[in-house]
C-alpha cells in the first residue's frame, strides 16, 4: 500500500471511531472541505467542476507606478454579474517583487493524504527574491499569511531568483532558483516545509549543472527534468543578443535521479535548442515523454527514455519572419507551452510572432498543428479585443482541466516587456480566453472574455501566470 493510501485509511478510521477529532487532521489552518480539491488521476481531474476564479500576479515592477506587485483575482463565472472582472486584489507588502511563476502547497500528488489541501499559493517575487505565501481558503478573498525575506534565503541557502513551484508528496515545496546570493548562475533548488519555513537545499549535488530554470518531476521513472535560462544578473536589464554569443544563456536539459537529487544525463540541445524554458511531462505518471520549447530557437523539443537514457529530438520548428524595422528575421520566441490532462493536445505562444498553436500530439515524436490563434505580436498580424488592439504577443498559458478554455496573457517579464512591447507598461496587459475543440482541433476567441489590466485603480499593471483554486495543468502532478 502507498504511504498516500495508507495515511488515508488511517485518517478516515480514525475520524469514524472518534480517535482522532477531524480538527486535528489536517495542519495548522488546513480545512480540505473548504479548499479546492485534489484528484486520483489525470482522468478524474478531468470530470472535476468548472473553474470559476482564476489567480493572477499584477505587476507594477518596470512602470512608472511605484506600488507593489499584487495578486488579482479573476471572476470566470460566465453567469456572474463580475465576469470577466477583478473582483480582488491582494496587495503585497513591498514593492520590486517582480511576480512570476508561483504554485501550490499541495496538488494531486498529495492526493489520498487527509492533512494536504491545495490552500496556499507561494507567490515568490523573481527579482526581489521574495516568497509570499498566501492563504487562499476563500478562494475570492486571498489573505496573506506568511513572507520569507531574501536575506534569510541567501543566508540558508546562498540562493536568489525563485521561479517554478512545485508540491512534492511528503509535503515540502521546491523552488528552482535562477542564481546564488549574487545573481550568479547555476542556482538550484530550495525546499519549505509544511510551515514554509526553509528546509535547506533539495539537489545533493549540483555537479553539472550551468544554469537553471523550469523544473518537471515523474517520480514513477525516478526522474525530475530541469531546463535552462541565463543568470539572474545576465537577464535583468534585458535580451542582448551578444550575451547568447558569450554563452550565457542555456541550451540543454538535465534529466536528475530524483531519489538521489543528482544529475544522471545532460542533453545537450544545441544551437536548435537555445533557452530552453517551460518542460512539462506527460500528465499520465507512468509515461516517460515530455516537451520543452527553445525559446530562441523556436523549436518545439520532444524527449523520452529509451532503455536507460534519455533521447530528446526537435519535432517542430517555427520559422523565423522578415519583418520591416528588424535588423534579423524575427524568431517566433516560444515562451509557454503545456499539455492538456487527456495528454492529447499541446500549446504553445510565439510571443514575438503573436500567435497561439494548438498540436495533436497523440503521437508525441510526430506533433500534427491543428490551429493557429493570432494575438498581436510584432510582424503586422494585428488582433482586436472588444473594439481595442491588442498590444503585445501571447504569452503564459492556462488550460482548464477539461481542456475546452486556454486562458492568456501577454507579460514576459518587465525589462524584456520594456524592450520589445513597451506599450504594455503604458497600456497593461489583457487576459483573454479561447474555447478549444477538443476532437478536431480548433481555437476561438470567446469574445465575451476580455480583462483588461489597463484600467486597474493604481494604473496599469503586467498579468503573468495563471492559477485555478480546483487546478490546473501545469501545477498537478501524479505519483
Amino acid at each position: 500500500m502507498r504511504r498516500r493510501d495508507f495515511l488515508a485509511q488511517v485518517g478516515v478510521s480514525a475520524i469514524a471511531t472518534g480517535l482522532l477529532p477531524r480538527d486535528l487532521l489536517a495542519h495548522p489552518g488546513h480545512h480540505p472541505e473548504t479548499c479546492g480539491p485534489l484528484y486520483a488521476s489525470p482522468q478524474e481531474a478531468m470530470q472535476a467542476e468548472r473553474e470559476s476564479v482564476a489567480f493572477t500576479p499584477a505587476i507594477y515592477v518596470g512602470t512608472d507606478i511605484q506600488k507593489p506587485d499584487y495578486l488579482a483575482v479573476i471572476d470566470l463565472d460566465p453567469k456572474s454579474k463580475t465576469y470577466s472582472q477583478v473582483i480582488h486584489r491582494l496587495s503585497m507588502p513591498n514593492p520590486g517583487d517582480e511576480l512570476h511563476h508561483f504554485g501550490w502547497n499541495a496538488c494531486s500528488s498529495c492526493h489520498g493524504d487527509p492533512t494536504k489541501s491545495r490552500r496556499y499559493l507561494v507567490l515568490p517575487g523573481l527579482r526581489s527574491s521574495r516568497i509570499h505565501i498566501v492563504d487562499v481558503e476563500d478562494p475570492r478573498q486571498p489573505k496573506m499569511h506568511k513572507v520569507i525575506e531574501p536575506d534569510e534565503i541567501r543566508r540558508k541557502t546562498n540562493l536568489s531568483a525563485p521561479h517554478t513551484v512545485h508540491c512534492l508528496p511528503d509535503g515540502h515545496v521546491m523552488l528552482s532558483m535562477l542564481g546564488n546570493a549574487q545573481g550568479d548562475a547555476p542556482g538550484g533548488f530550495l525546499l519549505l516545509d509544511e510551515n514554509f519555513d526553509i528546509a535547506g537545499r533539495w539537489e545533493k549535488s549540483g555537479e553539472g549543472m550551468e544554469f537553471n530554470y523550469d523544473f518537471w518531476y515523474q517520480p514513477r521513472h525516478n526522474a525530475m527534468v530541469s531546463s535552462e535560462w541565463a543568470a539572474p544578473n545576465t537577464v535583468k536589464n534585458g535580451f542582448n543578443l551578444e550575451d547568447v554569443k558569450a554563452g550565457k544563456y542555456g541550451h540543454r536539459l538535465q534529466f536528475w535521479d530524483w531519489e538521489n537529487r543528482k544529475i544522471v544525463q545532460t542533453v545537450d540541445l544545441g544551437a536548435e535548442g537555445m533557452i530552453p524554458l517551460e518542460v512539462r511531462f506527460h500528465h499520465n505518471p507512468d509515461s516517460t515523454h515530455g516537451f520543452v520549447g527553445a525559446a530562441l530557437s523556436s523549436a518545439l523539443w520532444h524527449w523520452e527514455k529509451q532503455g536507460d537514457q534519455w533521447k530528446a529530438e526537435k519535432v517542430a520548428q517555427v520559422e523565423p519572419v522578415e519583418t520591416a524595422g528588424w535588423p534579423f528575421p524575427v524568431p517566433g520566441l516560444i515562451t509557454d507551452l503545456l499539455v492538456s490532462m487527456d495528454d492529447r493536445w499541446l500549446y504553445l505562444s510565439n510571443w514575438l510572432h503573436g500567435d497561439i498553436r494548438q498540436y495533436d500530439i497523440s503521437n508525441p515524436a510526430k506533433p500534427r498543428l491543428a490551429a493557429q490563434a493570432w494575438l498581436g505580436g510584432v510582424i503586422g498580424k494585428k488582433a482586436h479585443a472588444r473594439g481595442k488592439e491588442l498590444v503585445g504577443g501571447p504569452q503564459m498559458l492556462q488550460l482548464s482541466l477539461d481542456g475546452k478554455r486556454l486562458y492568456v496573457t501577454n507579460s514576459l517579464y518587465s525589462s524584456w516587456d520594456n524592450q520589445f512591447y513597451p506599450a504594455i507598461a503604458k497600456q497593461g496587459s489583457y487576459m483573454l480566453q479561447l474555447d478549444c475543440d477538443t476532437q478536431k482541433g480548433g481555437l476561438t476567441l470567446n469574445e465575451d472574455f476580455y480583462v483588461d489590466f489597463g484600467q486597474e485603480p493604481n494604473g496599469p499593471a503586467r498579468a503573468h501566470e495563471v492559477r485555478f483554486p480546483g487546478g490546473d495543468c501545469t501545477s498537478d502532478i501524479w505519483v
